[in-house]
């Protein structure tokens, strides 16, 4: 652990002392806050406040949600629906299963059908989210896939997450672990923050020059900027690669604790990366020399982390962003080129490529499997 974390929680247990007369236990005040449907009232430093072991698929945790547009601004490939074709739990683990449009629809309806979802159904309007209708440059989304998020039952400011899970393996695949404001106070995207807990890459062979950026490796990330569109994300980012075999070979461990001080990224017990709140993330993204002005100057030091935030799982496909058109795709390159007008239809039609790395009807390899989710109290 890094000093100036070592030094928040050596203040926190000598200032926030307090015993609970009505079991004789101690007590430790916790610097966590917590909101929503499921929020414990009171709670002790270190206790679990929140947990889901996928006994069953409890819709009153997860919202699962269903837009076309969600991911739009990097064009990704998946319309989330809440399916449970998509989203079940087995033997006590969730499962997320890429399916394909044109196994409901047919393959017509891709380039000439319409999708309308009512707007209590649907739960983002933005790029064509509820309405849409495909023509062969702007296709209907062809993989049917699930994000769920804890933004009305759980969300909390301060604590440790923990998630067991097993990355798919299939090229194009694109699974994470997230965390996004409750609200946005601060504005619009990254203005208000996100942290990715874990993000990875499905293709079992690719490559950025001689490092593996698919399944050998993750990456955790900070996003935050002084306007919509401006991240500085590339000073608040860490990876790890496992080499001998990828993380889709088992289950691995995926640990945030994130305090008053900064961030602390952990895979099975190692640490991989830690970023201090030091001067704030203003002067940490070098905006401090720039024009822009600091929206985060009536905040914290950790602003904008230091609002309560929620718990997304998802499994997207593709896009114009996460999958460089510089990487080296093995044995087959990359079928779309991110400033294509037609990416997502390239991606479809080129689909005896990289159908295969999906062994769709053999195992569950494509699946994004996730084993609990487990938050501490500081």
């Amino acid at each position: 652990m890094s000093s100036a974390l070592e030094l928040e929680k050596i203040f926190f247990i000598v200032f926030s002392f307090i015993v609970n007369s009505n079991c004789g236990r101690v007590c430790l005040r916790s610097l966590t806050t917590v909101t929503g449907t499921l929020a414990p009232s009171q709670f002790c430093s270190g206790d679990v406040i929140f947990e889901d072991n996928f006994n069953d698929l409890n819709q009153n945790i997860w919202y699962l949600e269903n837009s076309m547009g969600i991911g739009g601004g990097s064009k990704e490939f998946q319309w989330y629906v809440n399916d449970p074709m998509n989203a079940y739990t087995e033997e006590g683990i969730l499962h997320i299963e890429p399916t394909f449009t044109a196994d409901l629809y047919g393959e017509e309806f891709l380039y000439s059908g319409h999708v309308y979802i009512p707007p209590n159904k649907c739960t983002q309007n933005i790029f064509n989210g509820c309405n849409k209708t495909g023509d062969q440059d702007n296709i209907i989304n062809p993989i049917r896939s699930v994000r769920m998020n804890t933004m009305k039952s759980f969300a909390f400011k301060y604590g440790t997450v923990e998630i067991r899970a097993k990355i798919p393996t299939g090229d194009w695949l694109f699974p994470a672990l997230w965390l996004n404001p409750r609200f946005t106070k601060y504005g619009p995207w990254p203005m208000s923050g996100e942290i990715d807990l874990m993000e990875s890459r499905g293709n079992q062979q690719l490559y950025s020059g001689s490092v593996n950026v698919g399944t050998e490796q993750i990456s955790s990330t900070l996003h935050f900027g002084p306007a919509a569109g401006i991240d500085a994300w590339k000073t608040a980012h860490c990876s790890k690669n496992l080499e001998i075999n990828g993380y889709n070979f088992d289950f691995h461990i995926y640990r945030l604790t994130w305090t008053p001080a900064g961030f602390e990224f952990h895979v099975d017990n190692t640490l991989i990366g830690v970023i201090d709140v030091e001067d704030g993330f203003f002067k940490r993204g070098q905006f401090d020399s720039s024009n822009y002005s600091d929206p985060w100057v009536n905040g914290t030091k950790m602003s904008p982390f230091d609002e309560e935030f929620y718990v997304i799982i998802n499994l997207a496909v593709g896009g114009t962003s996460f999958f460089s058109d510089f990487f080296q795709n093995l044995p087959l390159p990359k079928p779309w080129l991110n400033t294509s007008k037609r990416p997502a239809a390239e991606f479809w039609e080129s689909r005896d490529q990289w159908l295969e790395t999906w062994k769709l009807n053999d195992t569950d390899d494509s699946h994004f499997q996730i084993d609990y989710v487990r938050i501490r109290a500081l």
